[in-house]
């Protein structure tokens, strides 16, 4: 494990996209707290990144690649429509999946809803240029502490990811949830 900041990244990009691309999670930052993520379409790799998180029947969200990407694999209600309208921001919206092959199957676990988010952060151009939705999900053990600095990245994630992606600590809080599924008017979940 590698801990790089921006202009590494930025520098040797084509290589730690590569990293991804072979299946490699990574931590990264976004708009609200450091996530743990990969390549959301490589099943092995989604698998790997729910065994570090010790999180097996929770599905996950992506960072889409651009808004048309939503509107393309995911079915957007009119109120839906209004508030997607308001990405980039620090929002994940629960939708259900149009394209059932637009992510692995452990992402949703096989009941085709799916959280979408596109952070304001300079993450999401990165995502947007490796075209393809990336997992998006707290870095910790499922029902522990979530990371905001370096050290609190727990032991057994550490060792079996390819690079954190850091900027120093983050004190912010995970994004609004807004569910479609449930309420196709979208109902703010309470965290």
């Amino acid at each position: 494990m590698t801990l790089i900041h921006k202009h590494h990244f930025l520098k040797d990009k084509k290589k730690y996209l590569q990293m991804i691309k072979k299946g490699r999670a990574f931590i990264y930052p976004t708009d609200t707290i450091y996530g743990i993520g990969c390549d959301a379409t490589n099943q092995k790799a989604v698998k790997h990144v729910h065994a570090l998180k010790q999180r097996e029947k929770k599905p996950f969200s992506v960072i889409a690649p651009s808004k048309q990407w939503i509107q393309k694999n995911c079915i957007i209600t009119k109120s839906a429509k209004k508030w997607i309208k308001k990405l980039p921001g620090k929002y994940t919206f629960i939708l259900h999946l149009k394209n059932k092959k637009a992510v692995a199957k452990a992402v949703h676990l096989g009941d085709y809803t799916i959280g979408v988010r596109i952070p304001k952060h300079w993450i999401a151009k990165v995502v947007a240029g490796y075209c393809r939705p990336i997992v998006t999900t707290s870095v910790n053990i499922s029902g522990q502490p979530f990371m905001q600095k370096a050290a609190d990245v727990p032991h057994k994630i550490k060792e079996h990811i390819a690079f954190i992606l850091y900027e120093g600590p983050k004190k912010a809080h995970p994004s609004t949830i807004v569910d479609f599924v449930a309420h196709e008017d979208g109902k703010i979940k309470k965290r």
